[in-house]
C-alpha cells in the first residue's frame, strides 16, 4: 500500500513529543532547581514539556 503524498516527507509531520526520557526530565529539574546530584531518578516530579 503507498502512502499518501500529504504524508510524504519528514518536514510536513512535526508531533510535540509529550513523554520525556529520564535524563530530559532531569535536566528540566536540574534548571529549576528542584533536581540536586544524589538525588533519587525514580519516582521524579512530573514537568511540562518546553
Amino acid at each position: 500500500m503507498s502512502m499518501h503524498r500529504s504524508l510524504k516527507g519528514s518536514t510536513k509531520i512535526h508531533a510535540r513529543r509529550n513523554v520525556m526520557k529520564r535524563y530530559e526530565r532531569i535536566d528540566i529539574l536540574r534548571k529549576n532547581g528542584r533536581w540536586k546530584e544524589g538525588d533519587k531518578v525514580i519516582g521524579l516530579p512530573k514537568t511540562k514539556n518546553e
